[in-house]
């Protein structure tokens, strides 16, 4: 039962949880229903009981299918009541019922009836309740009434079957298709809300045509709509229809550009913004055409509305990505508004200026930023933390400064994502900034000294190792990271290990103190800091001798793991000890490929299209078992490559067929999975018959039919072809499944003696240049750069043509190559006009590759791209570029 309403005084302030709703239970409230058939209905009484209901709804609290019925039926009772308030609460709790299609009738017809009722609330309460339980039949039936009720005079009516038509739209598309004049007319409405909603409606009819769309934004601009809201709708599908038409070529002019410009003079404030910052968001957009948005947007920074302030500021943020000079005019503005009350106002108004700022305003932003830092929330201080590190970037000469800030900042009390943010930050600048190598090291020292953060003490360790020993005096860390063994846990002792080993491998003036300190470590209370203490004394020659560390040491320590982890836990946990020891290069290092979501059909089993039963090889070690125990391939050699399965037959066919594309060294392997999905069949002898007449390289050397393909039973058949050795040739293949067909009796199951040859037309398959790559990662893309060294670099740049964005050139790009994206630079943010994206892989030969591409527009919608590809061999990286040129 629910708790007695009490009083809200000044004796319960302290209650902050309380609840009119406080332990209500379902069983209760289900009792106190009952009054709903009370012959006297008390209209209040029955408000609450309902209201406790829609409670209990809301929280997630199950009604079983008996026990809505009942509520249902009773609910409908209150149909005859005249009180307005409980009919509404009526409405609602019928609607959040749903009842189902048997009960509907039931209260249709009290519906329909409150639909031609003289009270206005009825008639467009009613229609929203029709809305949420009719279906297409009943539809059709009251699909006058909506009309009706669309051209209705009263604007609260008229907006409810308008409402009710977007929701319909989901559902019944060809009926509310049919009410495109009553929208039409309700479109020139002069009440604001329902041309909003008649336009909005009238959008969605016709978003697939279009013409129509064109026709609708014309005719529409021209002046006819009032309402501010639906001006707001009008302008951004304006922006669609700039975005989906190409500029004039001729005039550099846009259609409906004036227009927007237009609705900068608007006189309600919601409209200045929309058309302002549609202005902005034009792909390709001018400083031109920027020009009187940005004056607008300058115009509400200064407004006393901090909802308009906040909107013109974001905007204004993101324009200061791609256009930082159009809006250097409004950072006298914008500098007001670091001390605005609204810190998220302040922190917007703050990046933008440091985004914005030139170099000699640097000084002036960081001391006000200082005082500005600690009023705000951690998820704005890393806003403010990643525009810093920009402007560093942007202005190498002001590294001290803005160092020394990122390392006051950092000693200060903040969550992990902020202390991770600053960290970052810093690690970007060293490595971009050789001068502030120095400082930004001691500065990461002296933040592990008091490091609550596990995983920041061993990302900053390791990055002590790699870069530390490259400074002028190595020795001056090795305080630093010594005491971590001492005072921090096991996981940052074990890294400190490791730090100190890769300082005596660089430094052989330190391996004897090295050696010292290593020695200690054998005592300690973990076994992996004792592990790896002993492997790196071992490994570094601590025999008293003191020599030069050779450089496969250097390689064990420093070289990035080009095995994904996953592979080599499955390698060891299937590791068998004998007399052979593990081997590394047994790992595969490609990377596991998800199985194809399988397409079901209706009413049928599962069926399985790929690999050997009992289920698909899902990795390379399981192909390569598959294959060599074939022997016309068993002498083919070590399978480089698996492709994902590509699907040659359109879903719910009677014979469902994929191909695995295996590459060899000198041969290539389809393996085709076929599934048989007609019950009454069974086929023999299944085969498929290859035409590699567009695939000169190829010549086909071996083939093994599938003797039998039963009823919903995986198969697969085999084709080889010989290939030039080591080389990536590409071509298509034409596919023609083969078999004998048998028909099955359904009833014994048994199949017929004699059948019938048939043939059965596949899509073609392609061999492309990325099934001869790996996608293989790298842990840090640049070491692994600079370690490759520049002896087989190769630089070009090319020109990619008219793209929609940069998103859609990197993605072209990187399918092309078929390498692995590093460190995230697959994804690009939006409206950016330049780009770089980091790739690696393992080329056909076990050949490591690594890719730079940079992007950038090049007039208004041309991408161009440079090419710089590093490998271990100088004819691989000639055979990257040459795949991009024909590609």
């Amino acid at each position: 039962m629910a708790q007695p309403f009490l009083k809200k005084d000044d004796d319960h302030d302290d209650e902050v949880d309380y609840s009119p709703f406080l332990g209500i239970e379902k069983g209760a409230v289900l009792q106190e229903a009952r009054v709903f058939n009370d012959p006297q209905l008390d209209p209040r009484r029955c408000s609450q009981v309902i209201t406790k209901l829609l409670y209990l709804l809301n929280q997630g609290e199950t009604f079983t299918k008996v026990e809505a019925t009942e509520v249902f039926f009773a609910v409908t009772k209150l149909f005859q009541s005249r009180d307005l308030g409980l009919r509404r609460m009526v409405y609602v709790i019928i609607k959040e019922l749903s009842p189902s299609a048997d009960e509907v009738i039931i209260v249709t017809s009290s519906l329909m009836k409150d639909m031609t009722s003289k009270t206005d609330m009825y008639r467009a309460n009613a229609i929203r309740v029709l809305c949420r339980i009719t279906d297409g039949t009943l539809l059709t039936q009251i699909e006058r009434y909506f009309k009706q009720a669309i051209v209705d005079k009263n604007p609260v009516v008229a907006s409810a079957a308008l409402v009710s038509g977007i929701h319909l739209l989901q559902t019944n598309p060809e009926i509310v298709k049919r009410w495109s004049n009553e929208v039409q007319e309700a479109v020139q409405s002069r009440a604001a809300l329902v041309q909003f909603h008649a336009l909005a409606l009238l959008h969605q009819i016709r978003q697939n045509d279009r013409l129509a769309v064109n026709k609708l934004v014309s005719s529409l601009t021209r002046g006819s709509v009032r309402s501010p809201l639906a001006q707001c709708l009008l302008i951004r599908y304006t922006s669609q229809v700039i975005r989906e038409s190409a500029s004039n070529t001729q005039t550099g002019d846009r259609p409906f550009y004036d227009f927007l410009e237009g609705c900068l003079r608007h006189k309600a404030e919601m409209v200045i913004f929309e058309a302002a910052r549609a202005i902005t968001e034009l792909n390709g957009v001018t400083s031109r055409e920027l020009t009187p948005a940005i004056t607008v947007l300058q115009l509400f920074l200064s407004s006393t509305k901090p909802v308009l302030r906040f909107a013109a500021v974001r905007t204004l943020n993101k324009v200061a990505m791609t256009h930082p000079i159009a809006v250097t005019n409004c950072n006298i503005d914008m500098e007001s508004l670091i001390s605005d009350q609204n810190r998220s106002i302040a922190t917007l108004a703050i990046t933008t200026l440091l985004k914005t700022g030139n170099e000699s305003s640097v000084d002036r932003l960081m001391k006000q930023i200082t005082t500005f830092m600690s009023d705000i929330a951690d998820e704005f201080k890393i806003v403010v933390i990643e525009a810093i590190r920009s402007l560093c970037l942007k202005f190498p000469l002001k590294h001290r400064s803005l160092m020394n800030f990122l390392s006051n900042i950092l000693r200060e009390e903040g969550g992990f994502e902020y202390k991770k943010a600053i960290v970052d930050s810093i690690v970007i600048l060293i490595r971009d900034i050789p001068e502030a190598k120095e400082s930004g090291l001691l500065h990461l020292c002296e933040f592990i000294e008091d490091c609550e953060f596990t995983y920041l003490s061993t990302q900053i360790l390791h990055f002590l190792g790699i870069e530390g020993p490259k400074t002028s005096d190595p020795s001056k860390y090795i305080r630093y990271i010594y005491n971590r063994v001492h005072l921090e846990n096991a996981t940052v002792r074990a890294g400190a290990v490791s730090t100190l080993a890769k300082f005596g491998a660089m430094v052989d003036s330190l391996k004897p103190r090295i050696f010292v300190l290593l020695r200690r470590c054998l005592f300690d209370t973990d076994d992996e800091v004792r592990d790896r203490a002993t492997l790196y004394l071992n490994t570094l020659g601590a025999d008293g001798a003191v020599v030069e560390t050779g450089e496969d040491v250097k390689e064990f320590l420093f070289g990035s793991l080009d095995i994904p982890l996953v592979n080599l836990e499955r390698s060891l946990k299937n590791y068998e000890p004998s007399e052979e020891s593990f081997d590394i290069n047994s790992v595969p290092k490609e990377v596991k490929i998800q199985p194809l979501a399988e397409k079901k059909a209706p009413g049928k089993k599962p069926t399985c299209h790929g690999g050997p039963p009992p289920g698909p090889p899902s990795t390379i070690d399981a192909y390569e078992k598959l294959l060599s125990s074939i022997p016309e391939f068993a002498n083919f050699g070590k399978l480089f490559k698996s492709s994902a399965p590509v699907e040659l037959t359109e879903a719910e066919t009677e014979y469902a067929v994929n191909v695995v594309k295996h590459i060899f060294d000198g041969h290539v392997v389809f393996q085709y999975n076929c599934t048989n999905t007609i019950p009454e069949q069974l086929l023999e002898n299944v085969t498929v018959i290859v035409d590699a007449s567009e695939a000169e390289e190829f010549a086909e050397v071996a083939s093994k039919p599938l003797r039998s393909l039963p009823y919903d039973s995986p198969g697969q058949t085999f084709v080889a072809f010989e290939k030039p050795e080591g080389v990536p040739a590409v071509g298509k293949f034409s596919n023609m499944l083969r078999f004998i067909v048998k028909e099955v009796d359904p009833s014994t199951g048994e199949a017929e003696d004699d059948g019938v040859e048939d043939e059965y037309q596949l899509e073609e398959l392609e061999v492309v240049a990325a099934d001869y790559m790996l996608k293989v990662g790298v842990s840090n893309f640049r070491n692994a750069w600079e370690s490759m060294g520049s002896d087989c670099e190769r630089v070009d740049e090319y020109g990619l043509g008219p793209r929609e964005n940069l998103a859609e050139a990197v993605n072209a790009v990187i399918n092309l190559l078929g390498m692995q994206p590093c460190e995230g630079t697959e994804v690009v943010p939006s409206n950016s006009r330049s780009h770089t994206c980091l790739l690696s892989g393992v080329y056909i030969g076990n050949v490591k590759v690594l890719v730079r591409l940079q992007f950038g527009i090049d007039g208004p919608k041309d991408v161009a791209m440079k090419l710089a590809v590093r490998s271990e061999d100088e004819a691989v990286s000639d055979a990257i570029h040459e795949i991009v040129a024909s590609g």
